[in-house]
């Protein structure tokens, strides 16, 4: 018995003792391209999971100006803020995206990368997915708009409107803050300036265009009675209140950047 288990611990060895021959164990220094090739994947997935906490907040200020508004204006709240990004988003990637990251000599605005130019098949998809973080910060800016100037804008001017400040106003302000993430260099950004959390390229653009827009349509007439009292607002304020958590859930993601 005592013989047939040497035999049988004997043969269980020869193939451990065989791998460890051929091959040393794997260290840290050993799997360096492999420990690099799971960073740059876990970087473009916490770059698309971050861009996806920033367009939630489409959602978010689609159903607060929805809620806030009277009820037979809540459908075209809804395809303001849809169609917002749909053509924002065509009109960045055409030449915002260019104007903002593109290569410059001045730092006032790019001169390349136009309809995403600097993306090649088979070439690293790194620049996809900067787009795509890129492009949801240019939908923001765009939709801020929309509140503010709610029930008192023609459809088509709003979608105008929205191709415009996607395609230069936000990208040419944003390429001076933060045309140094690619292949740009704003000269704001040569001199130092820090933008936190896009609360001045991103929300400040959107506030003053929003303030500009609000200063020549005026006030909303017919919100309020005689009295003082909201006239007319949609079915449920619950409409209104609600999104705000996935304002919330945005802020908070972007506080920590």
């Amino acid at each position: 018995m005592k013989t047939t288990l040497l035999v049988l611990l004997a043969l269980l060895a020869v193939p451990a003792l065989s791998w460890a021959g051929e091959a040393a164990a794997p260290t840290i220094m050993t799997n360096a391209d492999a420990i690099k090739g799971v960073q740059v994947n876990l970087n473009y997935a916490w770059t698309l999971v971050c861009a996806a906490l920033v367009f939630f907040m489409q959602a978010g200020f689609a159903c607060v100006e929805a809620g806030f508004t009277r009820a037979k204006n809540s459908i075209n709240i809804m395809m303001k803020n849809l169609m917002d990004f749909a053509v924002g988003s065509l009109a960045f990637w055409a030449i915002g995206f260019g104007l903002m990251f593109g290569t410059t000599t001045t730092g006032w605005f790019g001169t390349d990368g136009f309809f995403l130019s600097d993306f090649t098949v088979g070439g690293a998809p790194w620049v996809l997915a900067f787009w795509m973080f890129q492009v949801v910060f240019a939908a923001t800016a765009a939709t801020i708009v929309s509140g503010a100037m709610a029930e008192r804008t023609k459809f088509i001017s709003y979608i105008i409107y929205s191709a415009v400040i996607s395609a230069f106003i936000y990208p040419l302000f944003g390429g001076w803050a933060w045309g140094s993430l690619f292949h740009g260099g704003g000269w704001l950004g040569n001199l130092g300036f820090i933008d936190f959390a896009g609360s001045t390229v991103v929300h400040s653009i959107g506030g003053w265009a929003a303030l500009a827009g609000a200063l020549v349509i005026g006030p909303r007439i017919g919100k309020y009675t005689r009295e003082g009292k909201v006239d007319g607002l949609a079915k449920s304020p619950k409409t209104g209140l609600f999104p705000n958590f996935a304002l919330l859930i945005s802020a908070g993601y972007k506080c920590d950047i």
